[in-house]
């Protein structure tokens, strides 16, 4: 792979205050920060069906027009396409990262290995306890090999990334044809858990810890292959970074123009087809026998929606809605961290034997509702907290992983 004499130019980056350390606040990008806090909403959404128990919910006769809608509304726009913009953003910021890093002349290895240990150690402990879907162990292994390949050329960043997608596309492919050939209408995706879980997850305590580990083996191939796409992401973001895609919201609509024009006919022409395609496979009125074919689609289309969706948001914010709402999202992703293991907590609290143990008993449409509650009181608490603090309490705990600032 080719590399670059200088792979993290700090030219681009914003100059520190007066004052401010290296990895402060102020050396952030709010765009950055703004795109964290919109894709903890598409997170929730998805993470949510899998914590509600919504297909124990659906062994039953209650399942409304509007659950059908509900289910097939999140699979369509929420499905694969924000854990692409969460994973784009970690490739993007750990350029910033290493920039910061360069500017304060602080050791770059040991911090981020630490880092990324931190990340494995958390998310370890939020799938076990909360969650076993946890996505920040998956960061941190793959960080190691970002950080491996961290001098890689963007362009060639870029290949890699497609290069990837292609092969996640194909296996996905070569699935489906031998499902068809078989008639093999079983999704693999869709986890047998059984009453045993049911009961599990409104049990005590010990009986939720069990129900997750559980789940975090049947999940574990799942996580290994979609890594891929993962890592992908990782690679667009870390090519993006390099180019200053996001340096500032004004570049996106402005210098990029052109090329923001043609990403948006992309993901109207590639994404919402791909999109609609997933949602009538998994929801109807398509056989469930073309699973398979369908992830094959959605793995090559989602990324376009998902560059849809941040091109929206950026024009978005440039209106006064988006004035008004630019502030509480950007504080939300500041403290991203604490506000994915907190939507995970707040769930696990209504829906395991933590509290409530509603598992099973909650259908699509008021899922949605709640998650819309959640994700609500999350911008608002984040907006009082940042005002007054420079890091959420889990991005406090990560520094002092890394070690002093």
């Amino acid at each position: 792979m080719t590399s670059m004499e200088n792979p993290l130019p700090s030219k681009s980056a914003a100059p520190l205050a007066a004052g401010a350390t290296a990895l402060a606040p102020e050396s952030r990008i709010v765009g950055v920060d703004v795109l964290r806090g919109f894709a903890l909403l598409g997170i929730l959404m998805v993470n949510a069906s899998l914590m509600a128990g919504v297909p124990e919910f659906h062994q039953g006769d209650s399942k409304s027009n509007f659950d059908h809608f509900a289910e097939w509304f999140v699979a369509a726009l929420f499905e694969t396409k924000f854990y692409l913009l969460f994973s784009f953003l970690f490739g993007y910021s750990f350029v910033l990262q290493m920039r910061a890093y360069q500017r304060a002349e602080m050791p770059l290895a040991v911090r981020h290995l630490r880092r990324l240990v931190g990340l494995i150690l958390i998310g370890a402990s939020h799938a076990i306890l909360l969650y076993p879907g946890d996505i920040l162990t998956t960061y941190g292994v793959l960080g190691f090999a970002l950080f491996g390949i961290r001098r890689i050329h963007p362009r060639v960043a870029l290949l890699v990334a497609a290069a990837l997608f292609v092969f996640l596309a194909v296996a996905f492919l070569a699935t489906g044809v031998m499902a068809i050939g078989i008639g093999d209408a079983t999704d693999s995706a869709e986890l047998d858990s059984g009453p045993n879980l049911t009961d599990l997850y409104r049990g005590d305590v010990g009986d939720v810890i069990a129900a997750n580990i559980t789940m975090v083996r049947e999940m574990l191939v799942g996580a290994i292959m979609y890594s891929a796409h993962i890592f992908g992401a990782f690679l667009i973001g870390l090519a993006a970074a390099q180019y200053g895609v996001l340096d500032r919201v004004d570049s996106v609509l402005g210098k990029w123009r052109r090329r923001t024009l043609g990403v948006c006919v992309v993901g109207l022409v590639l994404g919402v087809p791909g999109a609609v395609l997933m949602a009538m496979i998994e929801f109807g009125p398509l056989s469930d026998r073309y699973y398979y074919l369908g992830r094959a689609v959605s793995v090559l289309t989602a990324p376009a929606l998902t560059a849809l969706y941040v091109c929206c948001l950026f024009a978005l914010l440039r209106s006064r809605l988006g004035i008004f709402l630019g502030r509480p999202l950007a504080a939300a992703g500041r403290m991203s961290l604490t506000n994915y293991l907190g939507q995970s907590l707040v769930l696990a609290v209504i829906f395991t034997g933590y509290g409530f143990a509603q598992y099973g008993k909650v259908g699509p449409a008021a899922l949605v509702l709640i998650c819309l509650l959640i994700y609500s009181a999350q911008l608002a608490f984040s907006t009082r907290l940042m005002d007054r603090r420079r890091y959420g309490p889990m991005e406090a705990l990560l520094r002092r992983i890394t070690g002093p600032q």
